[in-house]
């Protein structure tokens, strides 16, 4: 296997729990707040997209496509566009509310293909780059991805926790 299935394997595991975690669910459902405190599946989807988006658009040296394609308009909401979660206090959290289910997964979307098309073009020596000079050591594309891979699947699945604990099961 090399680098460029490795990742594409990686970050389509991610879209294959985006999906199951969201759908179905009412837009009450994905703003719920376990106990008023938890994060909420919309808020952790929507994060884990900005993130991803956020990360590989900087990676690639492209426009995020939470702002080239419009999709801070279509969500609404209350933050700077650069916003990605990253910070966000209780009232952030709560102030995620979408529509439907399919906002959130057609953002997601957008975000995997771009993500997809970027990772596509890499080959080996592309993951040794440095991307990030504020850490120490320095942050290579590759450890970047790694990063946003590993981030996604911790929130995917705290989504997924969220739902169950929703629907009890």
């Amino acid at each position: 296997m090399d680098t460029t299935d490795l990742l594409v394997d990686a970050f389509q595991r991610v879209r294959d729990a985006v999906h199951p975690a969201v759908q179905g669910l009412t837009p009450e459902q994905l703003s719920t707040r376990l106990e008023g405190q938890a994060n909420s599946i919309a808020w952790l989807v929507w994060h884990l997209a900005r993130v991803q988006d956020h990360h590989v658009a900087d990676a690639a040296g492209t426009q995020q496509v939470w702002t080239a394609d419009g999709w801070e308009k279509r969500f609404g909401l209350p933050f700077d566009p650069d916003a990605t979660g990253y910070g966000h206090g209780p009232e952030d959290v709560s102030a995620v509310k979408v529509e439907s289910g399919e906002l959130l997964t057609g953002y997601f979307e957008a975000v995997h293909e771009a993500t997809l098309r970027f990772v596509g073009s890499l080959n080996p020596e592309d993951l040794d780059r440095v991307v990030d000079t504020r850490w120490d050591p320095p942050v290579t594309l590759g450890v970047r991805l790694v990063s946003v891979i590993d981030d996604d699947l911790e929130h995917v699945g705290q989504a997924a926790f969220v739902r169950g604990l929703l629907q009890g099961s």
